[in-house]
């Protein structure tokens, strides 16, 4: 389970409600397992008592974001993936994004893939295959570590001060400061191959409109044929085609430029 801290005071006092943190907990424990889930399932992965547990998904029901099973299970409705799908419009990262993960995967041969922060981790949100005997067997959803893999190594470097300070608050392990900076300096990072067993990959930020950094770019390969030299240009070009128009020329414009 996701671990939650303490709601934190804000500048004007008014603090978070936190039956609503417990009950979005309730949400990420539903959208990380691979089934429905019974109700005792869920309450011990909360450690929550019965009562509150059933309270708390009859809320989520009656949202729209649970749904029950014919044998009284619960899990996500697709009213979640219709979110997930305009919160990828809202960062500018819709269906512009598949075109120009297919040009990159066109032309380097191998799978890209898109990441964002969820929780404590990074989570995949869109992918995009190549055509090729050998893949790298990870899907859309599946979570990797913010310390260890490219884009949760990308995501936080580039991330700001204070989000990094808020992610170690929930408990997040990152990569060492020295690391991070090496990322923000180099422009890019590469995965250690931990999280996913035969496969290392290498990523990039996309950035929104004021030049943050919303997502992280990577090209996933098995370790047989990883090159991160091949790779990084062109993720570079990918990345500056997704982020958003800022005034000037952005970091990633910058880097891509001056290769």
């Amino acid at each position: 389970m996701q671990k939650r801290t303490a709601p934190q005071p804000r500048p004007s006092g008014v603090r978070p409600l936190s039956s609503v943190l417990k009950t979005l907990a309730l949400l990420d424990v539903l959208g990380k397992s691979d089934r429905a889930l019974r109700l005792m399932e869920a309450a011990s992965a909360v450690r929550g008592s019965r009562a509150t547990t059933y309270q708390k998904l009859l809320t989520l029901v009656e949202a729209g974001w649970v749904e029950q099973t014919a044998d009284g299970a619960y899990r996500l409705s697709l009213y979640a993936a219709r979110m997930g799908e305009a919160a990828l419009r809202q960062a500018n990262l819709g269906e512009r994004a598949t075109a120009v993960m297919e040009e990159l995967v066109a032309q380097v041969g191998e799978t890209a893939s898109l990441a964002v922060v969820s929780g404590i981790q990074a989570q995949l949100v869109r992918r995009v295959e190549a055509e090729v005997v050998v893949r790298a067997q990870v899907q859309v959803g599946t979570l990797l570590s913010l310390d260890q893999s490219a884009s949760g190594r990308v995501l936080t470097a580039f991330a700001t001060p204070g989000h990094r300070e808020l992610l170690l608050k929930k408990g997040a392990t990152l990569a060492s400061d020295s690391l991070l900076r090496e990322v923000r300096r180099r422009g890019y990072a590469v995965s250690t191959g931990r999280d996913v067993p035969g496969v290392r990959s290498v990523a990039v930020p996309v950035s929104d409109a004021d030049g943050a950094c919303v997502s992280a770019l990577s090209i996933v390969a098995p370790v047989t044929r990883f090159d991160e030299a091949k790779y990084v240009n062109p993720l570079l070009r990918a990345a500056e085609k997704l982020s958003a128009p800022v005034a000037g020329k952005s970091a990633i414009r910058a880097r891509v430029l001056a290769k």
